[in-house]
């Protein structure tokens, strides 16, 4: 799938951490069409976990970034806004579908891969339409990327997701013999780079 061509480093914290959310899906959808012929617990998995992970997203981009924009952006904008809405609304329809499926076979890997399409097209209008329209507001969007965090952190945990960085840390103990370390252990902060 094709990445946006500005750094999510660059952005305020807000567009930041959906970026980041937009590159991991897109790395699950990409890793399900590399794996779609595969075992079957092991798509399952992988389509729960993107799933669950654009299930955050969504909730987060409706309760607090979709009711931001709503009061900052021009009125000659706020169709993106609402089309943004009716297009999380047709991925939560084919997520339920998905994750009320019996069978995995060639209907779960099409549904899965129509997912796959409507967010790149979400992602698309979002990063190049939406995003550049209020990347100048800095201050505002890093105190509102400071509120989905803590919000994201809270639905992760609600749906089971691992926290960010906790997988590939949690791996390279278990392959060394080791416990799971936590962020003090390893001296990592929480906190945001600075820029």
């Amino acid at each position: 799938m094709a990445k946006s061509k500005r750094s999510a480093r660059s952005q305020p914290l807000a567009l930041e951490l959906l970026m980041t959310d937009h590159r991991k899906v897109e790395d699950l959808f990409s890793q399900y069409e590399d794996d779609k012929d595969g075992d079957e617990d092991a798509r399952r998995k992988l389509a729960e976990r993107i799933c669950a992970e654009l299930k955050v997203h969504t909730q987060i981009e409706e309760e607090l970034f979709y009711p931001w924009l709503r009061e900052n952006l021009d009125d000659d904008d706020m169709e993106m806004v609402e089309e943004a809405q009716v297009e999380h609304n047709g991925a939560k329809d084919l997520i339920e579908q998905i994750e009320g499926a019996s069978d995995i076979d060639e209907e779960y890997n099409a549904k899965v891969k129509v997912l796959g399409e409507y967010v790149k097209h979400h992602v698309n209008e979002e990063e190049n339409g939406i995003f550049p329209k209020v990347s100048d507001q800095q201050e505002e969007l890093d105190e509102l990327g400071q509120e989905m965090a803590a919000r994201k952190g809270e639905l992760a945990e609600e749906m089971g997701l691992e926290p960010e960085g906790a997988e590939a840390s949690e791996e390279d103990d278990e392959d060394a013999g080791q416990a799971p370390r936590s962020r003090q252990d390893t001296g990592e902060q929480g906190t945001r780079r600075s820029h």
